[in-house]
């Protein structure tokens, strides 16, 4: 047997083979990186930037509707993706414009003012997935669109920058999707069929997110977003699925974060290995995100690391923040799930 056969891509093989008999996940990975890679492509095109007065944020917007909206659509047939797909980057505009919209409202109180926006979204997050797998997505797409347009620093003169993300987002995302047709098998979806675990859980996600709000105003927090995500995205149909979540995320961001640090010399000396690097990555991610919620995790933090390095963001203490600030908002996210209308019954935990 040649060292070849049990060397790391063999092991690696093995593990896709074990988690994704049947390749539908590794599939649906792919086309995430393709999605995303369009979207980034058209966005960067001078004949749709040209006369955009936001023009330079075009690119990152369109790529990261299509991906998150990729990875929420989860419908068998081609035609059912597509109509979801295209409400899906609609949801991720919509959030933009309603971050655009209340942000300057709130600017009083310096980056903590915008942020309570994210609240908001943070509430739609957990709300509708009484709707179904295309609740979920509505819901993750607007908060996600606010998330973008806080990073983005949009303004009102961005609002042509956004539809126009928005439109590419969706054609990006539907092209790999005609494409993959029936090699996908989307794994089934825990709808929240009650309505008031679903406000529960709506309510848990923007109390602690204003929590954490608060936390930035009073002593500063790196990337309050990132921790407000994870506050989010922690919050299960039940207090025990939200304890296992918080547990599942804070070790795999533990363990992706200081993966992704260890590769940042690569992102200045070999800018290519990175992104094939990330596009490995979120195919594990797409993998693992049914069952595998900490490697999911772990697959995303150590994505993010290295795409803001190859990006040109080379510090170490905002890259670590990362970690530390996951830490934070899955507590605060516990928190509010075992102290604010804690669910006591223990359905069927679905792990998007």
């Amino acid at each position: 047997m040649s060292p070849i056969s049990t060397g790391p891509i063999t092991k690696l093989a093995a593990w896709f083979e074990q988690i994704d008999p049947s390749a539908h996940r590794r599939v649906k990975g792919l086309r995430l990186i393709t999605a995303y890679g369009i979207a980034a492509m058209l966005g960067a095109l001078h004949d749709i930037t040209h006369g955009l007065p936001g023009a330079a944020s075009l690119s990152s917007l369109a790529a990261s509707f299509a991906l998150w909206a990729s990875v929420s659509e989860g419908r068998a047939t081609r035609p059912n993706s597509a109509r979801d797909l295209v409400l899906l980057s609609a949801a991720a505009v919509l959030g933009a414009v309603s971050f655009i919209t209340f942000a300057p409202l709130l600017a009083g109180r310096g980056s903590a003012g915008p942020e309570l926006v994210l609240a908001g979204g943070a509430f739609f997050v957990g709300y509708l997935r009484r709707f179904g797998v295309l609740g979920a997505g509505l819901g993750s797409q607007l908060y996600l669109g606010q998330v973008y347009a806080l990073g983005a620093y949009l303004t009102r003169a961005d609002l042509a920058t956004v539809l126009t993300a928005g439109a590419i987002a969706a054609l990006a995302a539907i092209v790999p999707r005609m494409l993959s047709g029936p090699a996908e098998r989307p794994p089934p979806f825990s709808e929240v069929r009650s309505p008031s675990i679903a406000l529960s859980m709506g309510l848990q996600a923007a109390v602690a997110a204003m929590m954490i709000v608060a936390l930035d105003w009073a002593i500063g927090l790196t990337e309050a977003a990132w921790a407000i995500t994870a506050c989010t995205y922690v919050i299960g149909n039940s207090t025990a699925g939200t304890l296992d979540r918080v547990r599942r995320r804070i070790v795999g961001t533990a363990i992706g974060v200081p993966l992704g640090l260890v590769c940042l010399p690569l992102a200045a000396h070999a800018p290519v290995l990175i992104w094939a690097a990330a596009a490995l990555a979120m195919i594990v991610y797409a993998m693992a995100l049914p069952e595998r919620y900490d490697i999911a995790c772990g697959a995303f933090a150590f994505t993010l690391i290295v795409t803001l390095a190859a990006g040109g963001e080379h510090s170490v203490p905002l890259l670590a923040a990362r970690a530390w600030e996951t830490l934070v908002g899955g507590l605060l996210g516990l928190a509010a799930a075992l102290l604010l209308f804690p669910i006591r019954t223990n359905p069927r935990e679905n792990a998007r």
